[in-house]
């Protein structure tokens, strides 16, 4: 993944996706690079522009799902509004007080 970052990178800073411009990012950040793997993404992303990988790659991530339920909207609206407040005023009542100082007499700046 990291090989294939690089590449949008050196295309969206307007390079050519080369082994030696995606070697240049990665050391850039600390990153070593495996030339085998890099050798590979450069041959299979070679003559491709960025727009056309996308639009090729959005099939694919559309069949792999959401990952995650959003939170189901509330059947009546006029009753979710009327609870907001209510909640509200539980959560300002619930306040925890202040702690007494559990220190035992010791302080980090004493």
């Amino acid at each position: 993944m990291r090989y294939v970052a690089a590449a949008l990178l050196a295309s969206l800073g307007g390079n050519e996706i080369t082994a030696d411009s995606i070697k240049a990012i990665l050391s850039s950040v600390g990153v070593e690079s495996d030339d085998a793997t890099l050798a590979v993404v450069v041959k299979q992303l070679a003559g491709k522009s960025v727009d056309e990988l996308m639009a090729a790659g959005l099939p694919k991530l559309a069949s792999m799902g959401g990952g995650g339920g959003a939170a189901a909207a509330p059947a009546a609206g006029g009753d979710a509004a009327a609870a907001a407040p209510a909640a509200e005023e539980k959560k300002k009542e619930e306040e925890p007080e202040e702690e007494e100082d559990d220190d035992m007499g010791f302080g980090l700046f004493d």
